[in-house]
């Protein structure tokens, strides 16, 4: 094994991982830093990577180029079962003829702890996923419970690093919230560096201390899920962690501070922050979210600067949100996302406003 030359250790380093199977390359120059302790997320959709890189970590499959280091060691000839990880694979796979809890003790007993210990550790891991019943077999239980299981069980002989993928893919309705609290404060209670897959933006962010968007086989950006919200450097990595309105265009004008004034495919003229190094007459994609979005029942002109026309083409009310979709310039469509909508109808009207500072000018459109 090679070691890391470095003054402190990341728990997981990657440097310029590609995976190739046959001629497609399925990984491209993939170097990604995980902190000792941290939750980190891989957030993409089917065929971004996200499977194919949690198996170069847990042995699965071996990287095409570049070297993956686990606490400063490299990882290459380390065989899977000596890697020490935690892993919860999409399928639960589960021991058949053993109980719930039987399978959870099942990487203690290997371990050889003792049997009063297993018992005690056992009860934990299952109140940690809100599992009752660990007497049953895996066939008497839900796909959702079986999911949990294998958490427990991935988690119960202390890892040194988990790997998850899709843990919660199974957890649906009222449970899927209190498995992703259950989740975090797991994370929290064992302080286990931990890597999680999963193409759900809402569990990304409501788990992540660092969300890495993959795409393509290529990562797009990593950044704390408020920043990568706030301030994504791409419309790619804007649709992965939620909703927004991306509008073609071309640059018209930067000033000093990077403000890019931008005329829109459909008609208007509308500034926002440039996420790139655009110049004027530059094709770009114009970027805001729906609740960023102020609206009222009046003209643009009397909104004041930067205000748009629109018509409301839909009104949703639901609850204390209230959800519009417009129509801008020659029939661009825009979602806007209010507390509250007091009088709005369809057919209405209207003028919208945000801060360019809340807007973001990506490279890219027309």
């Amino acid at each position: 094994m090679q070691r890391a030359h470095q003054t402190e250790d990341p728990a997981l380093r990657l440097t310029g991982v590609a995976l190739r199977r046959g001629r497609d390359r399925v990984l491209g120059d993939i170097s990604l830093e995980i902190p000792q302790g941290a939750l980190m997320v891989l957030l993409g959709g089917a065929g971004s990577g996200k499977s194919a890189l949690l198996a170069l970590l847990t042995g699965e499959a071996r990287a095409s180029e570049g070297e993956i280091f686990s606490d400063g060691v490299g990882l290459g000839r380390t065989k899977p079962h000596r890697r020490g990880f935690g892993v919860v694979a999409q399928r639960d796979a589960l021991f058949p003829r053993l109980s719930l809890a039987e399978n959870v003790a099942y990487p203690l007993r290997l371990r050889g702890v003792k049997a009063s210990v297993r018992g005690r550790l056992v009860e934990a891991a299952l109140d940690s996923v809100l599992l009752t019943g660990a007497h049953r077999r895996p066939h008497q239980a839900s796909a959702a419970e079986r999911q949990r299981v294998a958490l427990a069980r991935a988690t119960v002989f202390g890892p040194r690093l988990l790997v998850l993928d899709e843990p919660l893919g199974d957890q649906e309705g009222e449970v899927r919230p209190a498995m992703v609290a259950a989740v975090r404060r797991l994370h929290l209670l064992l302080g286990t560096t931990t890597i999680l897959a999963t193409r759900v933006a809402m569990d990304a962010m409501a788990l992540a201390d660092q969300v890495a968007v993959l795409h393509g086989g290529r990562i797009e950006q990593v950044a704390a899920p408020g920043a990568l919200y706030d301030n994504p450097v791409s419309a790619v990595a804007a649709l992965a962690c939620g909703e927004a309105n991306l509008l073609a265009g071309t640059v018209r004008a930067v000033d000093e501070d990077g403000v890019a004034q931008v005329a829109l495919a459909c008609g208007p003229v509308v500034e926002g922050t440039m996420s790139w190094t655009l110049k004027v007459r530059d094709p770009c994609v114009f970027c805001v979210r729906p609740e960023r979005i102020a609206i009222a029942p009046v003209r643009a002109a009397d909104m004041g600067a930067g205000a748009v026309d629109a018509t409301v083409l839909e009104v949703l009310h639901l609850g204390d949100l209230a959800r519009l979709r417009l129509l801008v310039g020659s029939g661009a469509e825009v979602l806007v996302k209010r507390p509250m909508a007091p009088g709005m109808r369809a057919g209405q009207a209207v003028a919208i406003a945000w801060q360019p500072g809340h807007a973001r000018v990506f490279e890219g459109g027309e």
